[in-house]
This record gives structure tokens, sequence and C-alpha cells, in this order.
């Protein structure tokens, strides 16, 4: 069995029966040693005592006067912000409905907190895979990529890690590909994974500097559709099946759920009847259709009709993908 993703703090965690995530001691544990919280060397005694007092009980309840305590302003911030997510993960029942309930109403959490919750959940959703593709897939729910299309060949890779190697001098030929789009993909050897390599993705998954092919009917796209299945069945309790479509037919067009900012307002404004150029029509990199098995757990009105989902990059190539809008845009009878 591989394992993958360990410092994401998956194995700190406990499952229940219904694969939900029951949040731990020693996973709050985790994010007091973040680097935000962790204590340096010009940390003053209030700040070590208060940490050390929430390593040994990582529940307890911290007073305004101990923060107040700590003489450096960003660590009083840091621990307030800190103190204000652990009430509302503990508040929750499981780690999916504290997720699932930061898109309601205010969301007043880091955005590297909730990336990272997306993470740990697909962690556990793919546990036990021994497919590299389906964890690669899923980097797109928590990781901004950098697309590049060169000759109809769509290519993701991470941005960060683009960003970090921009001469590509820390990639090899995967930093010269992805700002030039010259060299083609069969030349970067091992950097794309495909169903000959997929394997080695857990020798290297932390490192997150592999490159995934999102072609309709490729190896790496199939395997989104796959990771987009599993977290609709684990969220909502319904099987789904999602399969590349080339384009939405205008008599079954009746619902859709952008993937990404940029896929939502494009989609909307075709379905709405607005116009749409050609170069930005050039930035959808994958559109899909989501059949329901049972239409009984749709509204009445949509009940049987297909879902189309829309994917697409902006227009300096970025795609972060916003795997929440499946908790809240899909057109259920009845929500979990």
């Amino acid at each position: 069995m591989s394992d993958f993703w360990p410092s994401c703090g998956f194995n700190l965690l406990r499952k229940g029966p219904d694969g939900r995530l029951a949040v731990t001691d020693d996973y709050l544990r985790l994010y007091y040693l973040r680097p935000e919280l962790a204590p340096v060397a010009e940390s003053c005694d209030a700040e070590r005592r208060l940490h050390a007092s929430l390593m040994d009980e990582p529940r307890r309840e911290v007073s305004a006067a101990e923060i107040e305590a700590v003489a450096d302003q960003d660590a009083r911030e840091n621990y307030a912000v800190l103190l204000r997510f652990r009430e509302r993960l503990l508040a929750a029942p499981d780690l999916e409905a504290f997720y699932a309930g930061l898109f309601h109403g205010d969301i007043a959490v880091p955005p590297d907190f909730i990336y990272h919750t997306a993470q740990v959940i697909l962690r556990s959703l793919l546990d036990g895979t021994q497919n590299g593709l389906e964890a690669r897939a899923a980097e797109l729910f928590f990781r901004m990529q950098r697309v590049t299309v060169n000759e109809g060949t769509i290519m993701v890779a991470d941005a960060e890690t683009v960003a970090r190697h921009a001469t590509g001098a820390g990639l090899g030929d995967l930093g010269k590909l992805l700002r030039e789009g010259a060299i083609p993909a069969r030349t970067v050897d091992l950097d794309v994974l495909d169903a000959g390599s997929a394997a080695r993705y857990f020798e290297r998954d932390e490192r997150f500097d592999t490159v995934l092919n999102l072609n309709q009917g490729q190896p790496g796209g199939l395997a989104l559709t796959g990771v987009l299945e599993r977290w609709v069945a684990h969220f909502h309790g319904v099987r789904v099946t999602i399969v590349p479509v080339r384009e939405i037919p205008d008599e079954e067009w009746v619902w859709h759920v952008g993937l990404d900012a940029e896929a939502s307002a494009m989609l909307n404004d075709i379905y709405n009847g607005g116009e749409v150029d050609e170069e930005r029509m050039k930035r959808i990199v994958g559109l899909y259709r989501m059949e329901f098995r049972d239409p009984i757990v749709m509204r009445p009105e949509v009940a049987g009709s297909p879902v189309f989902l829309g994917l697409a990059m902006t227009e300096d190539g970025t795609l972060r993908m916003k795997p929440q809008n499946l908790l809240l845009n899909l057109p259920l009878a009845r929500r979990v």
C-alpha cells in the first residue's frame, strides 16, 4: 500500500465507520508546529509558555490576557487566528462538516488552512490507492496550477513549483516547457505522469513537481474525473458518473457548475445568452458531463438531466479549482 502526503497529518486523525475524519490532539499539535506559531529565538517567555501549554493540552482554553502577554504583535495575531480556527474546527462533528461549513456565510479562515483541510480529506478518500495519477489529479483540488496548451495538448503543473524554478534550473526541461510551450511532452520523460510512470508519483509525492495531461480520454484526465466522483459521493452520499465531453448540447443544458471562478463566469455568460469571444473560449481546459445514478436524489424539476461541469484557466494561464462548488451548487433534493 502506498503512503503519500505524510506531512498533511492524515495519519494523526481518526476515521469513523462512516469514513469521516475526527480531529485528534495530535492533529491540533500539527497546527501549533506551523512556522507561524512555532517559537523562534526571539520569542518572549510568555510566547514560549503559551506554546508549550498548547502542545501539552491542545484543546485548552486560552485567555485574552495570555495572548496580550506575547510581546511580538505578529505572534499575537497568529495565535488569535489559529484559536478562532480551532474553535470552529472543534465545534464541527468531523473534518468534512467543518470544511463544508466554511462556505456558508463569512469565511474567516486563512486560505492555506482551507486548502490543507481539502488535502487531508482527499488523502482519506484516496487511502490505499496504487494509482499515482489519482493522487496527482487530486492536487488540483488544493494547489494552484499553471496550464500550458501546446498543439492541443493540455498540461498542468504546480504553480508554486513552476514559479520557484522559473529559470528551468530546478526542473530540467520542465521549467522551460511550461514557460515556452516549445518542447513536446514526451521529451520531459518521467516529469509527465502517464499510465506507465504513475507509480513513480509516490517517490516524489510531496515535491509537487510532476505534470498531468488533462486531454480528453488521457489517463490523467480520467483520473481527475474519478477523484471528482469520489468527492461528490463522500460529501453528498450519492453516486455519480462523470465523463469528459467536447461541448454542451443546448437541448440538454439545464444545469452547470463551474469548477473554478473562470469557468463559472464563462458558463454563466454562455447560458444566459451572452457573447464569449474565441480567445476567452480557448481558456476552457475541460468540460464534463455528470449523471446521477439515482435521479431521485435530484430536484424534481431537473431529475434525470445531466449536470455539466467546466474547468478553465485564467488569462495568465493559472488554474485554481474550487471543489467547494460541488458542495454548494449541485441540484440535490436533499443536502447531506
